[in-house]
């Protein structure tokens, strides 16, 4: 096991060590900042990000817009998942709704959103929407993964309605809500920064983003993009920690 955990650590070292010599070659190659900077000057860039006024403002706000949609659609997603998974007609009603949802292109989500909401609910908004369809039908699935023979059994012998729910339902819907938070956080984020390129909010990491890029200041596009990355491998971790407490029996 040491070993394999070493062998792994070493492969990732050399996945990162070539990504950054090609960075440095391409860099080399385009010989233009405002093409590709040298991943040097971006790390100098990155670095100094941390130290300007706003910068705790700006990743704050933007990480509160991800974790509002998020429980926004955790709740929804959740109870409407329960609901639809024990009701073969609710599942039939909300079908259709989460295809549309799905299929419908962030973009366009946005241009109306940005109609209907002011620029900071935009983000919110759009994180729900991209959120919602994830959690809920893997709470539908967790539902119906439920041996319903399992479930007879245990009204036969008279075990509480709380206990079944508690020992039955819980452990078996579980893995699913991990899963689906895990894949809804990963997709929202990434729609959360979108909404705020396209919204531009007072503050937020997609409004420097868009700023920059307006200026031509690719390196600090690249390097507000590595921080929103590490945010996100942030919220990851601790999902997995999360599902680690919560989910022992596995």
């Amino acid at each position: 096991m040491k070993n394999l955990f070493t062998s792994r650590k070493f492969i990732v070292f050399v996945s990162v060590t070539i990504i950054l010599v090609v960075w440095k070659l391409l860099s080399l190659y385009f010989n233009s900042d405002f093409v590709l900077p040298s991943p040097e000057k971006t790390l100098f860039t990155t670095l100094k990000l941390f130290t300007e006024e706003n910068f705790i403002i700006t990743v704050g706000i933007t990480v509160f817009r991800s974790l509002a949609g998020f429980i926004l659609s955790a709740f929804l997603g959740i109870f409407t998942g329960i609901a639809a998974g024990a009701n073969s007609g609710i599942d039939a009603f909300m079908r259709p709704i989460l295809v549309t949802i799905r299929s419908t292109p962030i973009i366009a989500i946005i241009l109306l959103a940005l109609i209907w909401l002011t620029p900071g609910l935009v983000p919110v908004f759009i994180a729900f929407l991209t959120m919602f369809p994830f959690i809920c039908t893997n709470v539908t699935d967790g539902i119906r993964s439920v041996n319903p023979e399992l479930v007879q059994m245990a009204k036969f012998y008279r075990v509480g309605t709380v206990r079944i729910i508690k020992e039955v339902y819980i452990p078996a819907i579980m893995p699913f809500i991990i899963s689906g938070a895990s894949s809804a956080m990963g997709i929202g984020w990434r729609a959360i920064i979108t909404g705020e390129v396209l919204s531009h909010p007072e503050y937020g990491i997609g409004t420097l983003m868009q700023n920059a890029q307006t200026f031509l200041n690719v390196d600090a596009v690249i390097a507000w993009t590595i921080i929103a990355v590490v945010i996100s491998y942030g919220f990851e971790k601790a999902i997995r920690f999360i599902e680690h407490k919560l989910v022992r029996w596995r």
